[in-house]
């Protein structure tokens, strides 16, 4: 599992003309599912999500973490993190999780965040239109 955590100050998510998801301050957190991801990934990248100190207080500029600011985490499916772009022009997906089993994860992703965070999502599969403000900018990549 791949997750690429964006410090945002507002992140949107819209499908269509309909704005489905919208956060302020917080984390937009794409995630890719692998194969070979369980249960205990999906656990141990939420505790991560969470726990990640990338938000300042008045004594360093990475002291808290989403938590401890009251944020919120917008999470979007993105299977393109797991391509594999190291040979030829175009990736090949074969890294990516089939669709049953990335959609199960990164809907238990969102389950497990939500038990310390509050969570909004986009549509899993669907073409979405991601808008943010990266506060920094600052982007971190997880991966397990």
């Amino acid at each position: 599992m791949k997750a690429l955590l964006q410090r945002v100050s507002s992140a949107s998510v819209t499908v269509g003309d309909d704005t489905i998801a919208s956060i302020g301050q917080g984390l937009l957190v794409l995630v890719g599912v692998a194969p070979e991801d369980d249960e205990e990934t999906v656990a141990w990248m939420a505790d991560r999500i969470a726990g990640l100190r990338i938000f300042a207080d008045d004594l360093k500029p990475m002291n808290r973490n989403v938590v401890d600011v009251a944020g919120e985490i917008l999470l979007v499916s993105q299977f393109t993190l797991t391509a594999d772009t190291s040979r030829g022009r175009r990736p090949s997906f074969t890294s990516s999780a089939p669709p049953e089993q990335a959609e199960r994860f990164y809907t238990l992703l969102g389950e497990e965040l939500g038990k310390s965070v509050p969570v909004q999502t986009g549509e899993f599969g669907a073409d979405m239109q991601v808008q943010l403000v990266n506060d920094g900018p600052v982007t971190f990549m997880l991966e397990r």
